[in-house]
C-alpha cells in the first residue's frame, strides 16, 4: 500500500502556506483533491494527489453560523436537526453563506419545540446567540398562531391578554388577538410559550388544535417551507 499524508500537510507544501492557513483553507471548503472538494484537514491522500485551491478562497476566519428550521408538527427538536442538509436549504436563503460540514460542529439547539408544535426552531453556534436564547429567553418575545375548537368563555380575550404566573415564572402581559374564527396568535415572552398558552386556551374554554411559532424575537420563519431551513444572515438580530 502506497504511503499518504495529511491533507494539511499536502496543501500547505502546494499552495507554500503555513499548516494553519492549509487547515483554514481545507476546512473553508477551498480545496478540491483530484477535483472534488475535501473540508477535513486530517484526511489522508496520497502523495501525488492534485490539490487545487478554488478561485473564490480567501484566508478568513469561519465566522460561527445560525440555522433557522422550520420543523414540521409531529417532529420531535432532535430529529429536526438531521433536517439541516444542503438539500433542505431553503430556495428563500439570502444570507450568502456556502454550506460547510463544519457548521454542524459545536451547533446547540436553542429553545426546543414539543413535538406537536411546528415552526421556527432555532440551532447555533455562536455563544452570544446561544446566551441571549438561553439565558435571557424570558426577554425574547416570541410569536405564535394557535388553531382553536369550541368557544370562548364570555371577557375569555380580556384574560388572555394580562400577565400570568406559569410554572412559577412571572409572564409579562400576553398578547392575543384573533386571526380568524378559529385561529388566535400570540405574542409572549417566556421560555415555555406553548405549554403557557395551551394553559391560557384551557382557562378560557378553548382546545387546542395547533400551534406554530412564527418569530423569535425579530426573526421570522416566514418564506421558509416546512422541512427546509436557512442561515441567519450577518445583518440580522434576534
Amino acid at each position: 500500500m502506497s504511503e499518504t499524508i495529511r491533507l494539511a500537510k499536502r496543501v500547505a507544501e502546494v499552495l507554500e502556506c503555513s499548516r494553519t492557513e492549509a487547515i483554514q483553507y481545507i476546512e473553508g471548503g477551498n480545496v478540491e483533491v483530484n477535483g472534488v472538494v475535501v473540508e477535513e484537514s486530517g484526511c489522508r491522500v496520497a502523495p501525488d494527489a492534485t490539490i487545487t485551491l478554488l478561485p473564490q478562497a480567501r484566508l478568513a476566519p469561519i465566522v460561527p453560523v445560525s440555522i433557522l428550521i422550520h420543523k414540521p408538527a409531529g417532529m420531535t427538536s432532535a430529529d429536526a436537526a438531521e433536517l439541516f442538509v444542503p438539500d433542505n436549504q431553503s430556495p428563500e436563503d439570502r444570507s450568502g453563506i456556502r454550506f460547510l460540514r463544519r457548521h454542524k460542529t459545536g451547533l446547540e439547539m436553542l429553545d426546543p419545540l414539543e413535538p406537536a408544535v411546528s415552526g421556527l426552531l432555532v440551532f447555533s453556534q455562536d455563544w452570544h446567540i446561544k446566551r441571549k436564547l438561553v439565558e435571557d429567553l424570558m426577554r425574547v418575545e416570541q410569536e405564535y398562531v394557535v388553531e382553536v375548537a369550541n368557544e370562548i368563555i364570555p371577557d375569555g380575550m380580556a384574560l388572555l391578554n394580562r400577565s400570568i404566573t406559569f410554572n412559577g415564572k412571572v409572564i409579562p402581559q400576553v398578547k392575543a388577538s384573533w386571526q380568524s374564527e378559529n385561529k388566535l396568535r400570540f405574542a409572549l415572552k417566556s421560555s415555555s410559550a406553548a405549554r403557557a398558552i395551551a394553559y391560557l386556551c384551557e382557562k378560557v374554554g378553548l382546545s387546542v388544535v395547533s400551534i406554530k411559532r412564527l418569530r423569535v424575537g425579530r426573526i421570522p420563519i416566514a418564506g421558509v417551507a416546512p422541512g427546509q431551513w436557512r442561515y441567519l444572515a450577518a445583518d440580522e438580530r434576534f
